[in-house]
């Protein structure tokens, strides 16, 4: 099964798979700060991309709507032209429209121009150290398994690694993992996303997924980049798991 991966910039990525086209958390905002209460987020860079190029979509995969730096402004606006956006039940019901929340281990079938389409399962996601929860509010991470495909798609969203991800293995075959990365550090000393030793970890758990890394640029409170992970992973010997993307190039996989 042929997968077409094209990272747009942060945590959007347009993924192409058996006729469907998914797009992950939208931000197509040009550079600027954000007002987030106690701390401003700096975005530094625009999209690879215009988002009207990118229509039609099938389905938005929304890790969750209250960080800009996941949903923007232009990425709320672009959530008009999805005819459903997934996402936590929590987002759902802010968000209104086509946005439909997910319970953790629920399936839904999304049809595009394929006969088949695909099966989208809410996976397991915490968006920073145990306890943040009240802080960083509801994530939701996604796996994408195509109709008749024993091999699946992980969407990571916005999570640590954690007890909740590894259990996803007992579940899918994970062929190609989305791993949301950057540790991100926009308040205090701890990362609330993925740094190095998370994505190593996931390799590890999940041998048979093909990995890469997104949400590491383009934003101040990014720790750690792609280069960096890549460096990581080279020292363990697991270089070969990782395919580096460049913003704006289609990259096909096997799945």
């Amino acid at each position: 099964m042929k997968v077409v991966l094209t990272l747009i910039g942060g945590p959007t990525a347009l993924i192409e798979v058996a006729g469907t086209r998914l797009l992950t958390d939208p931000t197509f905002d040009e550079p600027q700060a954000y007002d987030a209460g106690t701390i401003t987020l700096v975005k530094k860079t625009g999209p690879a991309t215009d988002p009207a190029s990118l229509l039609p979509i099938d389905a938005v995969l929304l890790s969750h709507d209250q960080h800009w730096d996941n949903l923007d402004h232009s990425g709320r606006a672009f959530l008009a032209h999805a005819p459903r956006v997934l996402t936590t039940p929590a987002g759902a019901s802010w968000l209104g429209g086509s946005a439909e929340g997910m319970d953790i281990w629920e399936t839904v079938a999304v049809q595009g121009s394929d006969d088949n389409g695909v099966r989208v399962t809410a996976t397991p996601a915490r968006h920073g150290p145990v306890g943040i929860e009240p802080i960083s509010g509801d994530v939701v991470g996604f796996v994408v398994t195509p109709e008749n495909s024993s091999g699946s798609i992980y969407v990571a969203g916005d999570t640590v690694w954690y007890e909740g991800i590894a259990a996803i293995k007992d579940k899918f075959d994970i062929r190609l993992a989305i791993l949301f990365t950057g540790a991100a550090q926009p308040r205090g000393t701890f990362h609330m996303t993925m740094g190095s030793n998370d994505a190593i970890e996931f390799a590890h758990a999940f041998p048979q997924a093909k990995i890469v890394a997104i949400h590491n640029e383009g934003w101040e409170h990014f720790m750690e980049s792609q280069s960096e992970l890549a460096r990581s992973f080279a020292t363990v010997g697991l270089a070969s798991r990782l395919t580096s993307l460049e913003r704006g190039v289609p990259v096909a996989f096997e799945i």
